[in-house]
């Protein structure tokens, strides 16, 4: 067998093994991008009996002689003509409001759907609306101004995305979500530096905020042991648990000091 035949050889071997070679890459793309190798879909949320669902509530009380409000200095802005009481601890008649509740522990792994419906934020009178905001992680949030001036928000979270977005008067909504888990996140305005809030970012529907009398109630609980928690922006967090049975109603109550 003469030269020119051996590199003839050569060469078909060569451009048999790159045909081969080829064709298996063209293959495992096809599969990678096939319907049946694409990655699982999210779970889907778990169905809770409503024959069997309960409900927890009580009243958050403050002990002790209640802190006198202090008042906030808006003169910087003559458009700012809100209410000028911080409100860091809010007490009437010794019940605290503005205390996120929410399960902290017990739900195990069941996944919930993100509402489709969207939470207000509202900035009016240079002020927050509300002060404490509870939202699931991927609800939107639409956060208008009311005022006559231009605001800055600005969360400053630990986990999720920071962002900083000027919003002028008569402005369209913004739209944000959160991603991730994330309780008592604040929130600063740059423009009026005593505009402050929190949004509690959470993975299940089953919290509350404390109004004006203190109150809560979290209903449409499965049956199941529980751990309770209390978030107060100053006087920190106290966890109770609770046992609820089939269309159980329990009350449990709790009491900050300072």
């Amino acid at each position: 067998m003469n030269k020119k035949t051996w590199v003839a050889i050569f060469m078909l071997s060569v451009f048999g093994f790159w045909l081969l070679a080829g064709c298996s890459k063209k293959e495992n793309q096809e599969q990678a991008t096939s319907p049946t190798s694409q990655a699982p879909p999210a779970p889907t949320s778990t169905p809770i009996d409503p024959a069997t669902a309960a409900k927890v509530s009580g009243t958050v009380t403050f002990a002790g002689a209640a802190p006198k409000p202090a008042k906030i200095d808006m003169s910087q802005d003559a458009a700012c003509k809100g209410n000028n009481a911080v409100e860091t601890i809010v007490v009437d008649g010794g019940k605290l409001a503005n205390v996120f509740v929410y399960v902290k522990d017990g739900l195990g792994s069941r996944s919930f759907d993100v509402p489709k419906d969207a939470v207000v934020l509202d900035q009016s009178g240079c002020q927050y609306h509300p002060h404490m905001l509870g939202v699931m992680a991927g609800q939107n949030i639409e956060i208008k101004n009311d005022d006559p001036t231009t605001h800055n928000i600005h969360p400053t979270p630990a986990t999720n995305r920071e962002w900083n977005e000027s919003q002028p008067p008569k402005a369209a909504p913004l739209e944000k979500t959160f991603a991730r888990e994330e309780v008592m996140l604040p929130v600063k305005c740059n423009q009026h530096p005593w505009m402050k809030m929190y949004i509690n970012v959470v993975k299940s529907p089953f919290y509350a905020v404390t109004d004006k009398d203190g109150k809560y109630e979290i209903k449409g609980l499965p049956p199941g042991d529980y751990t309770l928690a209390f978030v107060q922006e100053k006087l920190g967090e106290q966890d109770q648990k609770v046992t609820l049975a089939a269309k159980d109603s329990k009350t449990v109550d709790q009491s900050f000091k300072q």
